[in-house]
């Protein structure tokens, strides 16, 4: 087995069980009643509109108000910092976003809500589909998971085109471990007729080399794969600056 670094790669070939993760916790003091009355998000909404306002102060409206240990604000800060901005678009179980960060569950319905509404209303007639052939595909598209300061298992899931079909956290990890079974890997592509799936996290050490537990994780995923139908295509290590690829021939 060899694994590949830096920022250009072989293209993808698609072809016809516990995981193990290795993932600080920083607390956010700024409550919104500290923040002048010009700067709060909903009267700067009201003022400048909401294409002056960032995303963290747009959830902010959405969620109204925090909880007895948490504002808003910083409850706000925190969703976008370790789920990750386009990770969390796309988490569509609100039980999931519940779990991982230990909010409310009518907070994490908000959420759910927003976004799903946004999708609706969304046109995307004329967009081009991402199409990922790479691994530095894979790195380019997963840039909002550079800075996480927990460890997150990404799926990204292909159609037979390599299109972009759904994009997943599967699970969200910290210093300790983090133990997921492969069907939780396999159940979006399923459920979203995929034929190919890329696995991905990241470490926030900045260590890119994938560790003993990463690598039967990828062989482990593989053979499962091989079961059902689906393949695994790659098994990418992300950091900061660089990124390991663990290739799907390991398996």
């Amino acid at each position: 087995m060899t694994t590949s670094t830096g920022l250009r790669g072989n293209l993808y070939v698609q072809r016809a069980d516990d995981l193990i993760l290795d993932g600080g916790e920083k607390q956010y003091v700024l409550r919104l009643r500290d923040l002048p009355t010009e700067e709060k998000p909903r009267e700067k909404l009201l003022k400048y509109g909401a294409g002056a306002l960032s995303v963290t102060e747009l959830l902010t409206i959405v969620l109204n108000v925090g909880t007895t240990k948490e504002g808003v604000l910083a409850m706000s800060r925190r969703l976008l910092k370790e789920y990750g901005e386009s990770a969390i678009v796309h988490q569509k179980d609100p039980k999931k976003i519940q779990e991982a960060l230990g909010i409310p569950l009518v907070k994490a319905c908000q959420v759910v809500a927003c976004f799903e509404l946004g999708r609706r209303f969304f046109r995307a007639d004329g967009k081009k589909p991402v199409i990922i052939r790479t691994a530095n595909q894979v790195y380019e598209y997963l840039k909002d998971m550079r800075d996480l300061p927990k460890e997150h298992l990404r799926g990204l899931y292909l159609d037979s085109h390599y299109q972009l079909v759904h994009d997943e956290v599967i699970s969200i990890g910290s210093l300790t471990s983090n133990i997921i079974h492969p069907r939780e890997v396999f159940r979006p592509a399923i459920e979203y007729s995929a034929s190919a799936v890329i696995l991905a996290h990241n470490h926030p050490s900045g260590v890119s080399k994938p560790s003993e537990a990463d690598l039967a994780i990828t062989r482990q995923i593989v053979e499962a794969g091989k079961i059902i139908g689906i393949s695994l295509l790659d098994h990418v290590i992300v950091t900061k600056t660089k990124y390991e690829s663990i290739p799907a021939e390991y398996g």
